[in-house]
């Protein structure tokens, strides 16, 4: 079988490397990365983790806490991100964001005395405007999945037949990304949209996407988690918890959650 064939190219990618760091978040690929590169490498893995307000705490604290369940060795980087060109929020932000970060992530792989330093980006990627690329190709970054020509689902069978429990886990993305380009992005801005996707994760909902567009929250869930709107309590709830954490109008995005959202503007 196809999958089969690019699971044998990833097993032999890794294997070559010998000593390899993993650039941790705690979502589908990189954990299924993670977990086959301890399988064949042992102890000469080391998972790196990332604490910054650009990413959800709840993602922060599942990294952790499944790093320490399966005994791997991890690192965790506190990392400042704000710098202009990277505030400003232009276009190609997430080139200078991910500049910023594995800059950060292969010197500390080096104080390690590992080398070679990989992240989860996956075949699918290099279907959407993605200027991070660019920057982990500069910084001679590897991408085993996507080297392997792994795409999002075949990851998600794989890691479903390995047992783990990521398999089905929602996509997630910097909190970067939630906002159109051009506008500031400043921590407070950042911690209110971290709360309101809290919240509607805790009261029920899984792929979401809280767009800050000023003083409106723009959400998008799945498909089929629309319908779950209608209700009078979950309106008057969510439109009172949004108020609360500072937005002054909440609207439902009618087309639902799709990758890249914010990318239509420059993509036509």
């Amino acid at each position: 079988m196809e999958i089969e064939r690019k699971l044998e190219k990833l097993n032999n990618i890794i294997y070559s490397k010998k000593k390899i760091a993993v650039a941790f978040s705690g979502g589908v690929d990189s954990t299924f990365l993670l977990m086959i590169a301890k399988s064949i490498l042992m102890n000469n893995v080391l998972s790196i983790i990332v604490r910054s307000s650009f990413f959800s705490d709840r993602e922060y604290s599942e990294a952790i806490e499944f790093v320490k369940e399966y005994d791997i060795k991890y690192k965790v980087l506190d990392i400042n991100i704000f710098k202009d060109e990277i505030s400003n929020n232009p276009p190609d932000r997430c080139y200078w964001c991910k500049r910023r970060i594995f800059e950060c992530i292969k010197s500390a792989s080096l104080e390690e005395d590992i080398s070679f330093v990989t992240d989860g980006s996956n075949a699918d990627d290099l279907k959407d405007y993605r200027p991070g690329l660019k920057a982990l190709e500069e910084l001679e970054i590897i991408s085993p999945l996507k080297e392997a020509g792994l795409n999002k689902q075949e990851i998600r069978i794989l890691s479903y037949q390995m047992g783990l429990k990521t398999w089905h886990k929602p996509s997630f993305a910097c909190l970067a990304s939630r906002f159109p380009y051009g506008q500031k992005i400043t921590k407070e801005k950042l911690l209110m949209v971290d709360k309101a996707e809290q919240y509607l994760m805790d009261i029920g909902f899984k792929q979401i996407r809280v767009r800050h567009h000023g003083d409106i929250a723009r959400i998008e869930v799945g498909t089929e988690e629309r319908r779950k709107f209608f209700k009078d309590e979950i309106l008057d709830k969510v439109y009172s918890k949004f108020k609360e954490i500072g937005f002054m109008y909440t609207a439902l995005d009618l087309k639902g959650y799709r990758t890249g959202s914010l990318n239509e503007v420059i993509i036509k």
